[in-house]
């Protein structure tokens, strides 16, 4: 798999620099990584989708060239504000949003805050976020991360973690890719995300969506990070939205199967939102 793409654009809107990749007219559609990638991982949806759409994918804050966000312990609406900030310096009003894991997590907070902003939502392997464990387990996820990051660095780390975001079934180059991926995190934009990720709650943000809110979920089969039980668990507070699984995936689905991946992504935009783009 190759990575071979433009450089990044960047844009500033009210002090924060933004840097992100974007390709294609049309309806939006954005997309928004997990902690331990970048806006270069989507490079399967923005070859893809770009004849269709306006695809965007952003560096999260923290990330790539994106300035991080103020609070050493942020929470979602923090990121969910930054992600607002961006779109409004590029003039999209209406999207199609797709979040990934972390990025689940600041998807379904922009869309519970959003009003109609948003045409559909698709939440990716999404993590469900660890605010409900109990502390010592959220403290003792949490801690494992970053003392991941602090011992062996952003490349160490994502030799130890990144093969595992993949099916066994996965090529050595999409294996390479997301482990490369990973290694570019920048350790202070990393540590907020893993911050993040232990004081949200995706299901509660869930269940506070419009009614009317077009909302897919697409699964792993063979994911270990975010499990598909624990998914279709989340998947419950949402009972109309569509559920879809990639039997042969792990972790990175988009990356591991994109043709499918983006299948679901277009089947669902156009039946759920004809006529509202």
């Amino acid at each position: 798999m190759s990575f071979e793409l433009e450089m990044p654009r960047t844009i500033d809107a009210a002090g924060a620099t933004f840097s992100y990749l974007q390709r294609g007219n049309g309806p939006a559609l954005v997309l928004l990584h997990g902690v331990g990638s970048g806006a270069r991982s989507w490079v399967g949806q923005l070859k893809g989708l770009s004849h269709a759409f306006k695809v965007v994918a952003w560096d999260a804050p923290g990330y790539g060239q994106s300035s991080p966000v103020a609070a050493a312990q942020p929470d979602a609406s923090d990121y969910a504000e930054r992600l607002r900030l961006l779109l409004d310096a590029l003039g999209i009003e209406r999207l199609h949003l797709v979040g990934h894991s972390l990025g689940a997590i600041i998807a379904t907070r922009f869309a519970r805050d959003a009003g109609n902003r948003l045409l559909s939502l698709t939440l990716a392997a999404p993590s469900s976020g660890h605010a409900a464990l109990p502390p010592q387990e959220r403290i003792r996820l949490r801690d494992a991360r970053l003392d991941d990051l602090r011992e062996f660095g952003p490349a160490g780390m994502a030799q130890r973690r990144g093969p595992r975001l993949v099916s066994d079934g996965a090529s050595s180059a999409v294996r390479d890719a997301v482990v490369e991926t990973m290694s570019r995190i920048i350790p202070s934009g990393y540590a907020q995300a893993v911050r993040l990720l232990s004081v949200s709650d995706t299901a509660n943000d869930l269940a506070q969506l419009p009614a009317g809110l077009p909302v897919q979920f697409i699964l792993g089969g063979k994911d270990v990070i975010t499990p598909s039980a624990a998914t279709l668990k989340i998947a419950q507070v949402r009972p109309q939205a569509q559920v879809h699984t990639l039997d042969d995936c792990g972790h990175a689905l988009y990356l591991e199967q994109p043709e499918a991946f983006n299948r679901l992504l277009v089947d669902f935009m156009a039946t759920d939102t004809v006529g509202s783009a």
